[in-house]
């Protein structure tokens, strides 16, 4: 018996979003996402029952934006569930531990099903693991009572999140849940990063929290107009014009990158006329990005717990050690396999310590490289998969005869998709380099997510016009 078969029985227990029986127009799949996008949202800004917040107990700080997490809220976890029970699946099916047939329609049912489950029993785990751990309070303090009910906010805003992320996947929507998420708290981010009303005090008076705003009212009212102007552009421990423009420059790089691509004529007979099949450089999107995130952000989450309750033990020790960052507010790694893989916090940190801005680049760049060749095989877009699908359409690549289809894909597929791994890993870290609001890796996705819905709505409209009737579909979305 197969391991997916152990799960048969709980598979119709599963939580699920039944498939919709009729084609789905695009104005009615606008409306899903919004409809979807507003709950998000909602539960973003509800705040959990019964906490008690510590403002040095966040071992994911680093993380939030890129999980779509909001601290003390419903959506405390995000989407770290969905996509750790995902990358595991991923590497069980890399490592041959799971056989699976993804073209065989109850097979990949049953996959799905066992993917949720996974996704269920992470949510439930981490809820717990939370509550266990004081990130709310001391555990005597809120008592068993309270305990449970925010672990059960936990877990029911976890099975919200997990279904309405299947309901986009399904159709109803455009894109997918995790996509969505992702790239509006990024968004949400950037936007009040750079037009933030708070006002904070830094010692040498209120100032403006957000970047445009702190600019204008520097110049209005400091006499110094030079000294104004080189305050809003390199002030520190708040969000600057530097950093703005940092950010600007970074989505614009990346956009400019999207556009790499090899276009391979395809044609289906002789004398039919040929049609490109486009493999870009960004093969698999951000997917890489999104699975190292995952990682990264379970390391950092399960370090900071076994470091709070064993902090003397060696092997704890060697996953990482937590200490309190100058000025308080937050736990940062200050050695140990968690404090290697995160990024440097500025040149000083580089230059002291190269061993692990060394370590961090070869992370990253690795990581991402690993993570983008081994999705091939579980998305279904590996060379074999499509040359597959185009032998059973009937089309085969102009100047090539059906037995070589493959091996020209094998020429392209797996390059572009090692190396865009490696570009987006270089991508995120150079944005990071320079300043840029938001992470260089929130970035990234935040560019990528976005441009693929800008293709989506550009091909939606194009079929609606009949401009797209008979085109080979590029990658999938």
């Amino acid at each position: 018996m197969r391991f997916l078969d152990f799960f048969k029985p709980l598979a119709p227990y599963v939580p699920q979003v039944a498939p919709p029986h009729k084609r789905i127009t695009f104005k009615e799949r606008l409306i899903w996402t919004s409809i979807t996008l507003v709950v998000f949202l909602v539960c973003c800004q509800i705040p959990l029952y019964g906490i008690r917040l510590s403002k040095h107990n966040d071992p994911l700080h680093f993380l939030r934006v890129m999980l779509a997490s909001n601290r003390g809220t419903l959506m405390e976890l995000g989407i770290s569930p969905i996509v750790t029970s995902s990358l595991l699946m991923q590497l069980m099916i890399g490592m041959k531990q799971i056989a699976v047939n993804l073209e065989d329609r109850e097979d990949q049912k049953l996959y799905m099903a066992v993917q949720k489950i996974l996704g269920l029993f992470i949510t439930l785990l981490e809820a717990v693991l939370y509550v266990s751990s004081g990130m709310y309070g001391d555990v005597s303090t809120l008592g068993i009572a309270n305990c449970t009910i925010l672990v059960l906010q936990l877990f029911f805003a976890g099975v919200i999140c997990l279904l309405l992320d299947e309901m986009l996947n399904l159709g109803y929507g455009i894109g997918s849940g995790i996509s969505l998420f992702i790239a509006t708290n990024i968004c949400e981010n950037i936007l009040w990063k750079a037009f933030s009303p708070t006002t904070i005090n830094l010692g040498t008076g209120p100032q403006f929290e957000g970047a445009i705003i702190a600019a204008f009212h520097l110049l209005i009212t400091r006499q110094d107009k030079m000294g104004a102007l080189k305050e809003a552009f390199y002030r520190t421990n708040l969000p600057n014009i530097t950093n703005l423009l940092a950010t600007i420059i970074v989505f614009l790089v990346v956009i400019y990158i999207q556009g790499f691509k090899v276009d391979l004529p395809v044609t289906s007979g002789k004398g039919s006329p040929a049609r490109n099949y486009p493999i870009k450089l960004f093969y698999n999107s951000n997917i890489p990005v999104i699975l190292q995130t995952a990682l990264v952000s379970n390391l950092y989450f399960f370090s900071r717990l076994l470091h709070k309750r064993y902090s003397n033990n060696f092997f704890v020790r060697l996953f990482g050690e937590w200490r309190a960052a100058p000025g308080g507010g937050r736990m940062i790694p200050v050695s140990g396999l968690a404090y290697y893989v995160s990024p440097p916090e500025n040149m000083s940190e580089v230059l002291s310590d190269p061993l692990h801005s060394l370590f961090f680049v070869v992370f990253i760049l690795g990581s991402c490289a690993i993570f983008s060749v081994t999705w091939l095989q579980v998305s279904g877009s590996s060379p074999e998969d499509v040359a597959r699908k185009m032998s059973k359409q009937g089309l085969v690549i102009k100047g090539f005869k059906q037995s070589s289809v493959l091996k020209v894909l094998k020429r392209y597929i797996p390059i572009a998709a090692a190396f865009g791994g490696v570009c987006i890993g270089a991508l995120s870290m150079f944005a990071d380099f320079m300043g840029a609001i938001g992470s260089g890796t929130g970035i990234l996705l935040a560019v990528t997510i976005i441009f693929q819905y800008f293709e989506v709505w550009a091909m939606e409209q194009e079929r609606e016009s009949g401009l797209l009737a008979g085109n080979f579909g590029g990658l999938p979305f």
